[in-house]
């Protein structure tokens, strides 16, 4: 997983309430365990017309937004099923950060384990980000994890929260499996004592 540490970029305005998981990601394309190639259908429903073509409209087929890196996001994102060819989908486009008052619990957990970093902030401040967004290209935010704050393009200044175990994971790019291998020393020393004391397992 990489590391997440300072992030500079575009931030496209998303101000719908209850996004799910299916809109996110539909179920058309769950098929796969791979954690690329998902990005090209991020929002596909939104995104696309019947024929295959673009809905010019949307925000992330405008020519400003096209490699936006954080979402600005109305209030309950990601609520729905728990799939987490969400997050992979957000972060295969380049979504690294996405903004929002509300998160339902297990997309939150989920972009976390995918070094996504979801922040909750009060609607004042979501309202402030989302008039930033809406510049276009003007609209870069730059979002800090180490001193929790967000910058926007006017230098104005707003701290975020987050829980230290995750801001920690997300720093240093570990993810449940980068996790446990920080324990392989001792994870090793534990399998060949048990190996040379109960050979029959």
């Amino acid at each position: 997983m990489d590391k997440f540490k300072k992030l500079e970029g575009v931030a496209a305005p998303m101000p719908l309430i209850n996004i799910d998981t299916d809109m996110i990601i539909p179920k058309q394309f769950l098929k796969t365990i791979k954690r690329t190639g998902l990005g090209k259908n991020l929002f596909d429903e939104m995104r696309y017309k019947d024929d295959g073509s673009e809905v010019e409209d949307f925000v992330l087929n405008k020519p400003a937004y096209r490699n936006a890196e954080i979402l600005v996001a109305g209030d309950n994102f990601g609520c729905g099923s728990s799939r987490e060819h969400a997050p992979w989908a957000l972060l295969d486009f380049g979504i690294r950060c996405i903004i929002s008052t509300s998160f339902a619990d297990i997309f939150y957990n989920n972009c976390f384990k995918n070094g996504i970093l979801p922040i909750k902030l009060p609607q004042e401040d979501v309202d402030k980000l989302m008039d930033d967004a809406e510049r276009g290209a003007n609209a870069r935010l730059t979002v800090d994890l180490e001193a929790q704050e967000i910058r926007g393009p006017d230098g104005g200044v707003i701290k975020f929260d987050i829980d230290p175990f995750r801001k920690h994971c997300l720093m240093e790019g570990l993810d449940d499996v980068g996790l446990t291998l920080q324990k392989k020393s001792a994870i090793d020393t534990f399998e060949a004592k048990r190996a040379e004391e109960q050979p029959w397992l």
